[in-house]
């Protein structure tokens, strides 16, 4: 018995259809036609993303400083300057600026729930 590696991420957010909106909104994620009750599934490649309600005994108010300190979540795109400054037009924080890096151009906004992923285009 191996683990192979991550087959799906989620991250718990205090409100999902906002969620949902964000992500699809802001970066372009389109809906799966079926999600588990309690989720939004996204079509993305090679691993599925989703945003969903917290588990019982999560309490995101209480997340200090903010959700998912600790975890990196990285997402491809093809173009993480525009993609920044898409985000950082419609108001998006950002929480670290474009700069070149071993996996491409690359920067870090902030959800509507606080939590911090990074944008690479891996050029």
């Amino acid at each position: 018995m191996a683990v192979i590696g991550p087959d799906f991420l989620a991250l718990q957010v205090r409100d999902l259809d906002r969620s949902a909106v964000f992500y699809e909104s802001r970066l372009g994620l389109r809906r799966l036609p079926a999600s588990p009750p309690g989720a939004v599934v996204f079509d993305t490649k090679p691993v599925p993303f989703a945003v969903r309600e917290p588990l019982p005994g999560t309490d995101l108010e209480a997340a200090t400083p903010r959700p998912g300190v600790g975890v990196s979540l990285w997402l491809l795109v093809d173009d993480a300057q525009a993609v920044h400054d898409q985000l950082a037009a419609a108001g998006v924080p950002i929480a670290s600026a474009p700069a070149d890096g071993p996996f491409g151009r690359m920067f870090t906004f902030v959800d509507p729930d606080g939590y911090a992923l990074t944008i690479h285009d891996g050029t």
